[in-house]
Parts: C-alpha cells; sequence; structure tokens
C-alpha cells in the first residue's frame, strides 16, 4: 500500500481524506443513513475496503448500548497469581461452558483480568455486563461497575454487601452440612476443616456453618487456614503441623480446595497414616489431584458447567430486563462424588 498506511490501521479520517468527502458523510455512507449519492456512497465504500476500513465496533456499540459481549473476572485467580494454577479444572470448565452459553445467547465472552488494577487496559470494561466469580470481600469490580451502570453477576455472595442480590451458588452452607454428615455418618468422631485465605463466601460461610456444627455437636472447632496459592505443598505443610501438634490428630478432615485435599493427604501417608483406615478426607471442590490421588478422594462436585450456563442466563437476563423487573437467580445443585478416602467400611473389610 503506497499511501503509508499500511503500517497502522486506517481510521474513518483516512477514509473521509481519500474519498474527498466529510467524517460525517463517511459514516451515513457505511452506516446506511442520510441522503447521499449513489455514486458518492460506492466511492466511500470502495475507498474503506481499500484502506481495510472497518467502523470502530466498540464506538459503535456504545452508541447503540450494546456490544454483544459479556466479561468474566475468576477473583480466585487473579490472588493466585497464575491464571493456569496446576491441577485446577474447575475455572476452565466454567471458563468454557460460559463462553459456548454466551454464543448460544448472541454474545461473545471475554475472560478479563481484575480491571480496578492500576495496568488494566482501557478496554477492560467494555462490556455488557460482567460475571465475577468468587467475590472478595466489598470488591472493588463490583463497585467499579455498579459505578458505571454495568450489569453484574457474581458466582458467590460478597460478604460485606448484604444488599447486592444478583448472585448465585448459595450452595456452600449446603454443602459443608452434607460433608460433615458424610463423614459423621461413615465414623469420624474428630473432623477438621480446612480454608484457604481468600476473604470471600466460601471460605466464610464454610467455616461459619463449620464452627456451628462443631458448638452443636459438641465437639472443638478444628479450624486450619492456609494460602490458596500453596497448593499442595501448602496441604504438606498442614499435615505436618496436624501431626506434631499435642492435640489430637482428627479423623475427618474437610478441605475446602483440592489441591489442599491432595497435599494433606499425601503427608499423612508420608507419615504412615492410612486414608481411610486412620484419617477420611473430602475436598470441597472436585479436581484433577482429587481424581487422580491414590486413593481418589471424595469430593463436592461444584458443577461448572451448570454453574457457568446459569450465571449466563441470569446476566442476559438482567441485562435484557426493565430497570423494575425483579430477577431472580437460578438454583444449581451439587453433589458429593464419593470415594475411596472416604470409604472406612469398605477399607477395613
Amino acid at each position: 500500500m503506497s499511501n503509508g498506511l499500511a503500517r497502522r490501521r486506517a481510521t474513518i479520517h483516512d477514509v473521509a481524506k481519500q474519498s474527498g468527502v466529510s467524517i460525517t458523510t463517511v459514516s451515513h455512507a457505511l452506516n446506511g443513513k442520510g441522503v447521499i449519492a449513489k455514486a458518492t456512497r460506492q466511492r466511500v465504500i470502495d475507498t474503506a475496503a481499500d484502506l481495510g476500513y472497518s467502523p470502530d465496533a466498540i464506538a459503535r456499540g456504545l452508541r447503540s448500548r450494546r456490544l454483544g459481549i459479556l466479561g468474566l473476572v475468576i477473583r480466585p485467580l487473579d490472588t493466585l497469581g497464575s491464571y493456569q494454577p496446576e491441577g485446577v479444572d474447575y475455572f476452565l470448565r466454567f471458563a468454557g461452558a460460559a463462553a459456548v452459553e454466551a454464543l448460544d445467547r448472541g454474545y461473545g465472552l471475554a475472560l478479563m483480568r481484575d480491571p480496578t488494577v492500576g495496568n488494566a487496559p482501557g478496554i477492560a470494561l467494555a462490556a455488557d455486563g460482567f460475571i465475577i466469580s468468587d467475590p472478595v470481600a466489598n470488591d472493588p469490580v463490583i463497585a467499579l461497575l455498579d459505578r458505571n451502570g454495568i450489569p453484574v453477576v457474581a458466582v458467590g455472595r460478597d460478604i460485606e454487601r448484604p444488599d447486592f442480590t444478583a448472585w448465585l451458588g448459595a450452595g456452600t452452607v449446603t454443602n459443608t452440612d452434607a460433608v460433615v454428615r458424610h463423614l459423621a455418618e461413615r465414623g469420624a468422631e474428630r473432623i477438621a476443616l480446612v480454608t484457604g485465605e481468600d476473604n470471600n463466601s466460601w471460605n466464610a460461610d464454610s467455616e461459619k456453618t463449620y464452627r456451628e456444627w462443631a458448638k452443636k455437636s459438641g465437639q472443638p472447632a478444628l479450624v486450619y487456614h492456609q494460602d490458596e496459592g500453596l497448593g499442595e505443598a501448602g496441604g504438606r505443610a498442614l499435615a505436618e503441623e496436624m501431626i506434631a501438634s499435642d492435640a489430637s490428630l482428627p479423623d475427618g478432615i474437610y478441605c475446602l480446595t483440592g489441591r489442599h485435599a491432595a497435599g494433606v493427604q499425601a503427608g499423612l501417608q508420608a507419615a504412615g497414616y492410612q486414608v481411610p483406615g486412620d484419617i477420611m478426607i473430602v475436598a470441597g471442590s472436585d479436581s484433577e489431584q482429587t481424581r487422580n490421588s491414590a486413593p481418589p478422594i471424595t469430593s463436592i462436585d461444584l458443577a461448572p458447567e451448570a454453574t457457568a450456563k446459569a450465571a449466563v442466563a441470569f446476566l442476559v437476563e438482567l441485562i435484557d430486563a426493565d430497570s423494575d423487573a425483579e430477577v431472580l437467580p437460578p438454583a444449581v445443585s451439587y453433589q458429593i462424588r464419593d470415594r475411596a478416602s472416604t470409604r472406612r467400611v469398605a477399607a477395613l473389610s
């Protein structure tokens, strides 16, 4: 291309200059608006094609109040510092299902970093609505979107925003109750909880529910906290801490993350303890580690595909709803994947 535009993207100014018309005429010609001579309209169209110009989709979308894009922010991955944590397939499955569901509903899906950080790109808010996975307490992303009037749906509640109701995934309390009941029914008498350190509803609500159960059952609350980013190594460190403690070892352990669960199990086995014979283990999120550990670890199936589809459906309904309409979050069900790590009776028979 001899006009020097090959090194940059052509603009509407370039089309106007080369066509010998105004910017307004170019806009009308390419959008089929206004009263323009047929020859002029065709000249503008041909010039735009020659220069490789296409109207700015974002600017056009902002004017029409629809970009056709949904944003997805996965907060636990923001805090981990890695968007590909080893062995964690929940978020990959969630993002994939959300993308396909968005396409079925006429949208694309963009996976985005935290748009509140200083190095966030200027295009970070260019979406019709956002899904926030596992918001942190008083999440600044929700605040930013709210200030900009952008619809947002969260998977998990913001524990510091009781008035924020556009969230789904209320199974944390039910899941914790189901796990401690599962362990107790299998013979566990001293059950411990291992949470992560992110300040979100998954950790907070699980611990609150567990402590209420411990008080009701007359058992001392055995709660351990470990940085999610430490993964299996963090689980092994916890196993060493439990073994070194003067108190009796728990005989049932509920680890919220699969990586912690796999690490705890490996650490206990290295010290000579049998799973499930001596200690049973349950993970709060199914993962590659829980499925591939020896023995495989009983886990909560958090249904990432179903959750993602429900979140997209909820968000699209919010985008399309009248401002005064009440949109209720869809329900998602979860279940325990019963595996060998808690099959104590079978292990001893």
